[in-house]
Protein backbone atom coordinates (compact mmCIF):
# COMPACT_ATOMS: atom_id res chain seq x y z
CA UNK A 1 0.00 0.00 0.00
CA UNK A 2 0.76 3.05 -0.90
CA UNK A 3 2.50 5.80 1.88
CA UNK A 4 0.90 8.66 0.60
CA UNK A 5 -2.62 7.91 -0.01
CA UNK A 6 -5.93 10.14 1.24
CA UNK A 7 -5.46 8.88 4.80
CA UNK A 8 -1.83 9.69 5.02
CA UNK A 9 -0.97 12.35 8.40
CA UNK A 10 2.22 14.48 8.28
CA UNK A 11 4.57 12.87 11.16
CA UNK A 12 7.87 13.45 11.86
CA UNK A 13 10.53 11.12 9.51
CA UNK A 14 9.71 12.19 5.88
CA UNK A 15 10.18 15.50 3.77
CA UNK A 16 8.23 16.12 1.20
CA UNK A 17 8.60 17.86 -1.43
CA UNK A 18 4.93 19.09 -3.82
CA UNK A 19 4.72 21.79 -6.45
CA UNK A 20 2.10 24.42 -6.25
CA UNK A 21 0.55 27.11 -8.50
CA UNK A 22 -1.27 30.14 -7.33
CA UNK A 23 -4.38 31.78 -8.80
CA UNK A 24 -2.04 33.80 -11.24
CA UNK A 25 -0.17 30.76 -12.39
CA UNK A 26 3.11 31.41 -10.41
CA UNK A 27 5.04 27.48 -9.15
CA UNK A 28 5.94 27.01 -5.41
CA UNK A 29 7.90 24.78 -4.43
CA UNK A 30 6.62 23.03 -0.74
CA UNK A 31 8.80 21.68 1.20
CA UNK A 32 6.43 20.20 3.88
CA UNK A 33 9.31 19.45 6.75
CA UNK A 34 7.51 16.57 8.13
CA UNK A 35 4.69 18.54 9.98
CA UNK A 36 3.11 20.25 6.70
CA UNK A 37 0.29 19.08 5.28
CA UNK A 38 -0.08 17.62 1.68
CA UNK A 39 -3.45 18.72 -0.51
CA UNK A 40 -6.52 15.65 -0.53
CA UNK A 41 -6.35 16.53 -4.31
CA UNK A 42 -2.61 15.37 -4.54
CA UNK A 43 -2.90 12.80 -1.92
CA UNK A 44 -5.93 11.26 -4.26
CA UNK A 45 -3.52 10.68 -7.35
CA UNK A 46 -2.37 6.51 -7.47
CA UNK A 47 1.88 6.07 -7.03
CA UNK A 48 2.43 9.85 -5.94
CA UNK A 49 5.68 8.92 -4.47
CA UNK A 50 6.59 8.22 -8.23
CA UNK A 51 4.89 11.22 -9.53
CA UNK A 52 6.53 13.22 -6.86
CA UNK A 53 10.17 11.81 -7.40
CA UNK A 54 9.61 12.77 -10.82
CA UNK A 55 8.97 15.83 -10.52
CA UNK A 56 11.55 16.89 -8.18
CA UNK A 57 14.26 14.77 -10.05
CA UNK A 58 12.70 17.37 -13.30
CA UNK A 59 13.86 20.03 -11.09
CA UNK A 60 17.28 19.37 -9.52
CA UNK A 61 17.42 18.36 -13.78
CA UNK A 62 18.45 14.96 -13.06
CA UNK A 63 16.28 13.14 -14.80
CA UNK A 64 16.23 10.24 -16.61
CA UNK A 65 12.94 10.25 -18.42
CA UNK A 66 12.42 14.38 -18.89
CA UNK A 67 15.52 15.67 -19.94
CA UNK A 68 14.67 18.86 -21.60
CA UNK A 69 14.70 21.49 -19.23
CA UNK A 70 13.47 24.99 -19.37
CA UNK A 71 15.68 27.89 -20.36
CA UNK A 72 17.56 29.52 -17.14
CA UNK A 73 15.71 32.70 -15.74
CA UNK A 74 18.76 34.61 -15.07
CA UNK A 75 16.75 36.19 -12.22
CA UNK A 76 17.27 36.94 -8.53
CA UNK A 77 16.73 35.16 -5.35
CA UNK A 78 14.91 37.37 -2.54
CA UNK A 79 14.91 36.21 1.13
CA UNK A 80 11.23 37.12 2.89
CA UNK A 81 11.31 34.92 5.92
CA UNK A 82 13.51 32.06 7.28
CA UNK A 83 13.44 29.60 10.23
CA UNK A 84 14.48 30.38 13.25
CA UNK A 85 15.54 26.87 14.22
CA UNK A 86 17.42 26.21 10.99
CA UNK A 87 19.61 29.53 10.89
CA UNK A 88 20.40 29.65 14.37
CA UNK A 89 23.90 29.36 13.95
CA UNK A 90 23.75 33.15 12.10
CA UNK A 91 22.88 36.12 14.54
CA UNK A 92 21.38 38.47 12.42
CA UNK A 93 19.07 38.69 9.02
CA UNK A 94 22.27 40.43 7.20
CA UNK A 95 24.23 37.85 7.71
CA UNK A 96 21.04 35.26 6.78
CA UNK A 97 20.94 37.30 3.18
CA UNK A 98 24.76 36.99 2.75
CA UNK A 99 24.72 33.37 3.19
CA UNK A 100 21.89 33.41 0.22
CA UNK A 101 23.23 35.45 -1.87
CA UNK A 102 26.03 33.43 -1.92
CA UNK A 103 24.44 30.41 -3.00
CA UNK A 104 21.91 31.81 -5.06
CA UNK A 105 23.55 32.30 -8.43
CA UNK A 106 21.34 31.44 -11.39
CA UNK A 107 24.85 30.09 -13.07
CA UNK A 108 25.88 27.23 -10.45
CA UNK A 109 24.13 24.10 -10.34
CA UNK A 110 20.59 23.60 -9.20
CA UNK A 111 20.23 24.04 -5.60
CA UNK A 112 17.41 25.15 -3.04
CA UNK A 113 19.11 28.80 -2.92
CA UNK A 114 18.73 29.67 -6.82
CA UNK A 115 15.53 27.67 -7.10
CA UNK A 116 14.24 31.34 -7.66
CA UNK A 117 16.92 32.49 -9.45
CA UNK A 118 17.56 30.06 -11.67
CA UNK A 119 14.46 28.40 -12.35
CA UNK A 120 11.72 30.82 -11.49
CA UNK A 121 10.35 29.33 -8.06
CA UNK A 122 8.82 30.94 -5.07
CA UNK A 123 10.09 28.55 -2.29
CA UNK A 124 7.44 27.73 0.83
CA UNK A 125 8.73 26.02 4.19
CA UNK A 126 6.76 23.99 6.82
CA UNK A 127 7.44 24.73 10.46
CA UNK A 128 9.68 22.10 11.86
CA UNK A 129 11.37 20.99 15.47
CA UNK A 130 10.57 18.75 17.61
CA UNK A 131 8.18 20.14 19.82
CA UNK A 132 5.89 23.49 19.44
CA UNK A 133 7.09 26.82 19.32
CA UNK A 134 10.85 25.78 18.59
CA UNK A 135 10.59 26.31 15.29
CA UNK A 136 9.21 30.00 13.81
CA UNK A 137 9.62 32.24 10.67
CA UNK A 138 11.76 35.15 11.84
CA UNK A 139 10.35 38.41 10.28
CA UNK A 140 6.73 37.56 10.44
CA UNK A 141 4.64 38.86 13.75
CA UNK A 142 1.61 36.90 13.49
CA UNK A 143 0.76 33.23 15.17
CA UNK A 144 2.20 30.33 13.41
CA UNK A 145 2.00 26.57 14.65
CA UNK A 146 4.22 23.32 13.39
CA UNK A 147 3.30 22.59 9.73
CA UNK A 148 2.36 26.17 8.60
CA UNK A 149 3.82 27.48 5.24
CA UNK A 150 5.80 29.92 5.36
CA UNK A 151 7.70 32.04 2.44
CA UNK A 152 11.00 31.32 2.41
CA UNK A 153 12.86 32.33 -1.34
CA UNK A 154 11.26 34.46 -4.09
CA UNK A 155 12.23 34.85 -7.12
CA UNK A 156 12.21 38.09 -9.15
CA UNK A 157 11.35 36.02 -12.48
CA UNK A 158 8.55 33.58 -12.71
CA UNK A 159 8.09 30.24 -13.62
CA UNK A 160 4.72 28.87 -14.93
CA UNK A 161 3.20 25.19 -15.99
CA UNK A 162 4.70 25.50 -19.33
CA UNK A 163 8.26 24.71 -17.39
CA UNK A 164 7.30 21.29 -16.85
CA UNK A 165 6.49 18.48 -19.30
CA UNK A 166 3.42 17.88 -19.97
CA UNK A 167 3.34 14.16 -18.68
CA UNK A 168 3.88 15.89 -15.07
CA UNK A 169 1.78 18.41 -14.73
CA UNK A 170 -1.35 16.38 -13.45
CA UNK A 171 1.27 16.59 -10.27
CA UNK A 172 0.38 20.28 -9.41
CA UNK A 173 -1.65 21.47 -6.98
CA UNK A 174 -3.47 24.55 -8.18
CA UNK A 175 -5.12 27.58 -5.89
CA UNK A 176 -7.83 30.04 -7.10
CA UNK A 177 -6.95 31.50 -4.14
CA UNK A 178 -3.39 31.94 -3.18
CA UNK A 179 -0.77 34.81 -4.63
CA UNK A 180 2.79 33.83 -4.22
CA UNK A 181 3.49 37.71 -4.38
CA UNK A 182 1.51 38.42 -1.26
CA UNK A 183 0.91 35.07 0.97
CA UNK A 184 3.82 34.88 3.28
CA UNK A 185 1.96 32.65 5.28
CA UNK A 186 -0.28 29.56 4.80
CA UNK A 187 -2.23 28.43 7.43
CA UNK A 188 -1.80 24.00 7.98
CA UNK A 189 -5.30 23.54 8.48
CA UNK A 190 -6.64 25.41 5.66
CA UNK A 191 -4.19 23.66 2.96
CA UNK A 192 -7.22 21.65 1.37
CA UNK A 193 -8.83 24.96 0.95
CA UNK A 194 -6.04 26.50 -0.58
CA UNK A 195 -5.09 24.28 -3.25
CA UNK A 196 -8.94 22.20 -3.39
CA UNK A 197 -7.72 20.63 -7.78
CA UNK A 198 -4.93 19.64 -9.35
CA UNK A 199 -3.58 20.81 -12.80
CA UNK A 200 -5.40 19.72 -15.90
CA UNK A 201 -4.30 20.48 -19.51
Amino acid sequence: MSILNIHWKPEFGTIYTWFAMDKFGRIAVMVNNCFGNLPKALLSINNLELLLDQLTDYMWEESEIFKSYPKNKCGRTVLDLYSGLRFDYLPTRKDVEQLIQERSHYEQKPIECNLPSRKGFFVYHGIEGSFEGEDYPVGFNGNTKMGDYFRYLIPTVYASIEDFPEELRHGIAVSDMVDFTTDRLLDNDKINEYFPRMYQQ
